[in-house]
């Protein structure tokens, strides 16, 4: 047996003692002791733990794979998300105010990915298991909103349709309006029959929508998600932001931040979690590489009352970002990339600064990799908002301020 010390936590959520040496589900200042291999230490066992550890709330997690941080309190959990963010910052010679941490609550999550398999019995649903690709039932997960964890049993009829006995299928829910959004992938091939029988459980089960492989087999009602009081309803498997309440603090710090300006251009828009509440007080240009996503944006736009005109682009932004001259009439620009970051954007941006940038991110790596090209540029980083709507994992997301240094 190795015994060790944990001196921090990774990005992953795995304690890291000297070495380094990563130790899952273990706490800064626990000493403990397991089987090395490799660079992990295995069936490890707490000889000294940390005053910050406690019973986790849900009996899924040891097994489960869907938390990481569940063994630890809330305010430690918060100041370590508030903290990968300082320390990603500091890498790159930065350094803002930071706003405090808004966590959005339990049981919010409002789309999961199951994973589901037939079985000589019927059929198993749950998230994989922790580094496995074992199935582990979750019953009585504390994440997920009560409307998606009915995604359990549709999973499970899902799979005893349509999986086969090799392979798992991968089942999202998201709950909307109109009732769950179910896409599925890494089912059998559509065929006739199946596409009856599919269709009879989305009819029997109540769904709003059933895609298969990214193709709608039937639909009882458009799903439908509410962006500031304005309804869109989003291709299947379009982007969403995790939680409702998530998605509320990210909107009002892009408004706030970009508050006054009368052109805004969105970049990376999806279907509209930004440029439609915008739309109250500004002319938006949104810009976005999947079509269907922006065809739901206009779609929603055209249908909602006072809303001052939005216009639509698709574009490839990692190919080619918009250039100086297309931005020089911003007054702001919103900034919302995936987590590779914005690098080529952000190159773009730093050459001819919009007044305001509001840059919202799932990666506080990339981020602080964009934010110095910003600063070096020109700008300003006056703050940060860290939002914790991934709770007791250790994704960590944020909204950041920037003012171009002309205008401050």
């Amino acid at each position: 047996m190795t015994e060790v010390m944990i001196k921090r936590l990774g990005l992953q959520g795995d304690g890291v003692a000297d070495g380094p040496i990563y130790v899952p589900l273990t706490l800064p200042g626990e000493r403990v002791e397991g089987t090395l291999d490799s660079a992990q230490l295995t069936d490890v066992k707490i000889l000294q733990p940390s005053s910050r550890r406690i019973a986790p709330p849900c009996r899924h997690f040891k097994s489960c794979g869907g938390c990481q941080l569940q063994h630890a309190d809330d305010d430690f959990v918060a100041d370590w998300k508030v903290d990968v963010v300082r320390r990603a910052l500091e890498t790159h010679g930065l350094e803002t105010a930071f706003r405090t941490i808004e966590t959005s609550p339990a049981r919010s999550r409002r789309r999961a990915g199951f994973a589901a398999r037939r079985t000589k019995k019927g059929a198993m649903v749950g998230f994989h298991g922790r580094a496995s690709d074992t199935i582990v039932a979750i019953p009585d997960c504390q994440l997920l909103d009560p409307e998606v964890m009915k995604g359990i049993s549709i999973a499970e009829q899902l799979a005893l349709v349509g999986a086969s006995r090799k392979a798992s299928l991968s089942v999202m829910v998201t709950a909307t309006q109109a009732g769950l959004d179910v896409s599925v992938t890494g089912g059998k091939p559509l065929d006739g029959p199946l596409r009856q029988q599919l269709a009879m459980v989305c009819d029997q089960l109540g769904l709003a929508r059933l895609s298969w492989e990214d193709e709608v087999v039937a639909m009882r009602a458009p799903p439908v998600h509410r962006f500031d009081g304005i309804d869109i309803s989003p291709p299947p498997g379009a982007f969403l932001q995790a939680t409702a309440h998530g998605e509320a603090v990210l909107t009002r710090c892009v408004l706030e931040i970009t508050e006054g300006a009368r052109r805004v251009v969105d970049l990376f828009a999806g279907c509209g979690t930004f440029s439609l509440p915008l739309a109250r007080h500004a002319e938006v240009h949104a810009v976005e590489g999947s079509a269907q996503m922006l065809a739901a944006l206009d779609h929603g736009w055209r249908n909602a009352d006072g809303l001052k005109p939005v216009t639509s682009e698709v574009r490839d932004l990692f190919r080619r970002p918009l250039m100086p001259d297309e931005l020089q009439k911003a007054q702001a620009v919103v900034l919302d990339p995936p987590r590779a970051g914005a690098d080529a954007q952000v190159a773009e941006l730093a050459k001819v600064p919009p007044p305001r940038l509001a840059y919202v991110s799932c990666n506080p790596v990339t981020f602080a990799r964009d934010a110095q090209a910003l600063v070096k540029s020109g700008y300003h980083l006056d703050w940060i908002q860290v939002v914790d709507q991934f709770r007791w994992s250790a994704h960590v997301e944020l909204a950041a301020s920037f003012t171009a240094s002309h205008i401050r």
